[in-house]
């Protein structure tokens, strides 16, 4: 009989006593035969890793000295950990006893798929998908991210229609099962990026290696969402806007990174012009801040940059603009897309 692939469910923890104490005890119920449970700490100053430390030993407890963001903290914990598979689970996040069997098995079926997710619900409206990667993700061709089950701010209730088991974009960072050998061969995530988004580039770029990226419905948790940044923190505005510029620049050929970057100057102005009107006036200047660092890092950026000989994975990609679709079709819903525009 074949063993079971070792697999490591890694928390990244910043001050996260809250979530520890209420979520980790169902990640520790898990039914998986070759797991371990690391929470990687990013600088904590409050009690939360004596809280693991007194009520769950057998976690491991992988220390960095300052807060390195999502990306940066990843980066640092994984290289000292040792499995077939890394699941990056966020400490805000509620899974049900099944939830890893599933995903893995879906990846050991298929040697060209490098990471998937699981369905994600909303962990206070349990009925209804989560916006932070919902039942797969897909992109725009202007860089905007969206999901089976969420177009922008509106989420879908789970009514079983994205029960089936598919190839998607990008998968969320909320629950992130990943091929070891993958993760080293891209590079894992870019630093630079802090926070938010880096799971997109990160399958980007495994796409233009030739992989796929899947999406499991019959394994799912519960996302909280907002549980580090919340939705309408500048900050989280800020990282949002700067590194889906990053990404575009990264990652599409340089003529249609060229034009998209150029088109969502525009988009982002009308964001901004929007924030100021209502209001939200910090929301605005970050946005303008995030287009000042892209151009101050553009060279640095540039040099990212990276051609591979196999051919690009573009499933998931769509062929217009989502925002177009939801602010002027009234396209509210995955299922109403032109299926003709996906790739």
């Amino acid at each position: 009989m074949k063993q079971h692939p070792k697999v490591a469910v890694v928390i990244l923890n910043w001050n996260g006593r809250f979530f520890l104490e209420k979520f980790l005890p169902s990640v520790y119920n898990s039914t998986y035969p070759q797991v371990q449970f690391v929470v990687g700490d990013n600088g904590s100053t409050d009690d939360s890793i004596t809280f693991v430390t007194t009520h769950f030993p057998t976690v491991r407890i992988i220390r960095n000295r300052q807060n390195l963001g999502f990306a940066g903290g990843y980066n640092e914990v994984l290289k000292q950990v040792d499995a077939d598979y890394f699941v990056l689970l966020n400490s805000d996040v509620e899974v049900t006893p099944n939830w890893i069997n599933p995903v893995i098995a879906l990846l050991e079926a298929n040697p060209d798929m490098a990471a998937a997710q699981p369905k994600i619900r909303s962990c206070y409206h349990r009925n209804y998908f989560e916006h932070a990667g919902a039942a797969g993700g897909y992109m725009d061709s202007y860089g905007f991210p969206f999901c089976r089950g969420r177009i922008l701010h509106v989420v879908e209730p789970d009514d079983g229609q994205y029960d089936t088991p598919c190839d998607i974009f990008w998968a969320s960072g909320a629950a992130f099962f990943i091929r070891r050998s993958c993760w080293e061969a891209s590079g894992g995530f870019d630093a630079d990026f802090f926070a938010h988004m880096e799971e997109i580039d990160l399958c980007w770029r495994l796409k233009r290696m030739g992989y796929r990226i899947g999406y499991c419905p019959q394994s799912v948790v519960y996302h909280v969402g907002g549980g580090t940044l919340d939705v309408q923190n500048p900050r989280k505005t800020y990282l949002n806007f700067r590194n889906s510029l990053f990404t575009l620049q990264k990652n599409l050929p340089v003529g249609k990174a060229t034009w998209a970057i150029f088109a969502r100057m525009w988009i982002d102005l009308i964001a901004m012009v929007r924030f100021a009107l209502t209001g939200r006036f910090r929301d605005a200047w970050a946005v303008s801040r995030a287009h000042q660092r892209f151009f101050l890092d553009f060279f640095k950026t540039a040099r990212k940059r990276v051609s591979y000989s196999r051919p690009p994975n573009d499933t998931g990609w769509y062929r217009g603009s989502i925002v177009w679709a939801f602010y002027m079709s009234a396209k509210t819903r995955f299922s109403q897309l032109n299926a003709k525009r996906f790739l």
